[in-house]
């Protein structure tokens, strides 16, 4: 028997409970990953709620992941036992279509995530295709780099997609577990970085952590005074905006990024868009090569997630702690 143990959601919005399961032969691309590490990301608690119809119960969330190598399939090339390794929001995906063979295997329409369909990384192991799990800098503690792998990763992405650089003035919004990473990785960028939060107490942290400039959008008229002030905005929010404010932030060709997920339909007036060429997208993760680049920024310009830490057998409490928006600013589990 190839048994997994880990903590599982039987239901939508059940307590986790101890379940174990057989992992069966591994496969010749897979390695097997021994968990000392997992985040636990807001992701997760959609999951378990299943809040995005994707859930099938029982399930494993979690999917930040840091651990070593246990075993590799026949086939793996380029992992070994013993490496320290990290996994993200993905598993595997087909390794053949357009997407894959050009480097951005996070957009294949047969993309595998870590825990939807299959079990995740609040567990004592996980297997995954080789490729998805990324060798972690020596120079990175476990358990701060576990929230890079999904959140750092989800603000790393668009920040070098959309060709941030010195020249670039930045806005984050919301400085949270995302924003409070985007703040950095802006920073190490070079650009004129400005945080936007509804939170004043955030000012010397947000400061602390990259920012030159700090906007309280509780403020009235805080976002008209910045009007035409920025070349990107991220908003790391998932609470509904003023976004034709926040458009008219922008400078003539800038772009706002969403990687938040608001609850209402984002409405923008088209002529908001029109008339400086601006731009409004949208950001999932990133592929396993920028992973790879990511966490060797982090490692040469000291970025590292805040978290909280938790033992394993206390998923439930960290689970609802981030669920109330109570951790400053990731929680993270340990074996």
């Amino acid at each position: 028997m190839n048994d997994i143990h880990g903590l599982a959601a039987h239901a939508a919005g059940a307590h986790l409970l101890p379940y174990k399961y057989d992992a069966g032969e591994l496969k010749a691309n897979d390695i097997e990953v021994k968990i000392s590490h997992c985040g636990v990301c807001h992701s997760d608690v959609h999951l378990i709620d299943n809040d995005w119809g994707l859930s099938k119960y029982p399930f494993i969330p979690g999917h930040e992941i840091v651990g070593t190598v246990t075993a590799v399939g026949s086939a793996v090339i380029d992992r070994k036992v013993g490496e320290r390794v990290g996994i993200g929001w993905q598993a595997d995906s087909c390794g053949i279509c357009e997407w894959c063979r050009s480097g951005n295997e996070h957009l294949c329409a047969k993309s595998q995530p870590t825990c939807v369909g299959r079990n995740g990384g609040y567990a004592d192991a996980v297997r995954v295709n080789w490729r998805f799990a990324i060798p972690v800098p020596e120079s990175l503690e476990s358990e701060n780099v576990a929230p890079l792998l999904c959140g750092g990763i989800t603000v790393y992405s668009p920040l070098r997609n959309h060709g941030v650089r010195p020249s670039s003035r930045v806005g984050v919004i919301g400085i949270g577990g995302l924003g409070h990473m985007g703040l950095q990785f802006a920073k190490a960028f070079g650009a004129e970085v400005t945080a936007f939060s509804t939170s004043k107490e955030k000012e010397a942290e947000a400061r602390s952590m990259g920012a030159h400039h700090f906007v309280n959008t509780r403020d009235t008229g805080a976002l008209k005074k910045v009007a035409g002030s920025f070349d990107f905005l991220l908003s790391t929010v998932s609470a509904d905006q003023d976004w034709a404010g926040y458009m008219a932030a922008l400078r003539p060709k800038g772009a706002f990024c969403v990687v938040g997920v608001a609850p209402s339909p984002i409405q923008i007036h088209a002529f908001a868009l029109i008339g400086g060429q601006k731009s409004l997208s949208g950001s999932p993760t990133g592929s396993p090569s920028d992973l790879h680049e990511m966490l060797d920024v982090a490692a040469r310009h000291g970025i590292k997630a805040i978290t909280e830490r938790f033992p394993m057998a206390k998923a439930n409490e960290a689970v609802a702690k981030v669920k109330k928006n109570q951790v400053r600013y990731r929680a993270v589990l340990a074996n």
